[in-house]
């Protein structure tokens, strides 16, 4: 059986990163866990297939690695769960567009990132990552944003709904303020729509002090709950739903514009990359399935 712990060989963690660590991992573990349920109310057995992969640093240096994991089910046609700890200094180019590191290269990462593509047109696609980065400085960073090819308003109620929740702790223009985020983020500018019905989205969370960074974790820890609380419910609700062929056909072309979107501007895709991460555990966010006619 893998091991579900990432390997940190070549890292030192301090106590922060190692406690974000952990929730980000213990994230992982819940999520499958209820995602490996709703495909057994279907019927299905399918589960998350592990692989645990490492990276060596710029120098050839280990710099820790991560976990994919992966379940291709009846209700889930593809989504991927994967956690990582990574670390060690960036390429001096594009340390300069990283936060804290123009100047010094060093960096540690630690944090989960999700993404399902259903098999159902009727249940939406969704997105979530939440990430802890420190370089000369540290932070936090995130969000979630749900996908749906055949857009229904009870579920964009509920799931921000949610996400409104979870913000509202931590200032009355919190929700406002990471939703636009989210809608300017999660944009295709050259075909000029969203990827979806947003979400929220939120980075440079830092923590200067003991204090914002409790402040910030328990943020960060909220939006997962958020995620883990709304979206299972969205895919109950929808999973049964009949569908047609036309049905099919809305959603392959939306799984197109989403891969656009992933492979050109999202950002996640290229720290994986420009990081040294795993090919495979990266790309996992492209659909199975997609269509440009």
């Amino acid at each position: 059986m893998t091991d579900l712990t990432p390997d940190t060989t070549g890292l030192e963690l301090d106590a922060q990163q190692t406690e974000a660590r952990s929730w980000f991992e213990d994230l992982r573990s819940r999520i499958c866990a209820e995602f490996e349920a709703i495909e057994r109310e279907a019927g299905s057995n399918a589960s998350f297939d592990y692989l645990a992969w490492n990276r060596e640093d710029e120098g050839g240096a280990p710099g820790g690695g991560g976990v994919r994991g992966v379940m291709k089910g009846k209700v889930f046609e593809k989504v991927g769960v994967n956690v990582s700890t990574v670390g060690g200094s960036f390429n001096p180019e594009f340390a300069k567009s990283i936060n804290g590191a123009d100047e010094d290269p060093s960096f540690l990462a630690t944090g989960i990132s999700l993404v399902a593509h259903m098999a159902n047109p009727h249940v939406p696609a969704v997105h979530m990552n939440t990430r802890f980065l420190t370089t000369t400085k540290r932070w936090f960073g995130g969000g979630a944003d749900l996908n749906p090819p055949i857009p229904y308003q009870e579920d964009t109620d509920s799931f921000h709904a949610r996400l409104r929740a979870a913000c509202s702790p931590y200032g009355p223009d919190v929700y406002e303020r990471y939703a636009k985020w989210a809608d300017d983020y999660f944009y295709i500018p050259h075909r000029g729509v969203h990827r979806g019905v947003g979400g929220i989205f939120y980075d440079h969370l830092e923590c200067d002090s003991d204090a914002q960074f409790e402040r910030n974790f328990h943020f960060t820890r909220d939006v997962g709950e958020a995620f883990l609380d709304a979206y299972p419910a969205i895919v109950r609700r929808r999973m049964n739903a009949d569908f047609t062929e036309a049905d099919t056909a809305t959603q392959l072309a939306w799984r197109g514009r989403y891969a656009e979107f992933n492979l050109i501007y999202d950002r996640g895709t290229l720290f994986g990359l420009k990081t040294g991460g795993n090919i495979d555990a990266i790309l996992m966010s492209l659909p199975p399935l997609a269509r440009w006619d």
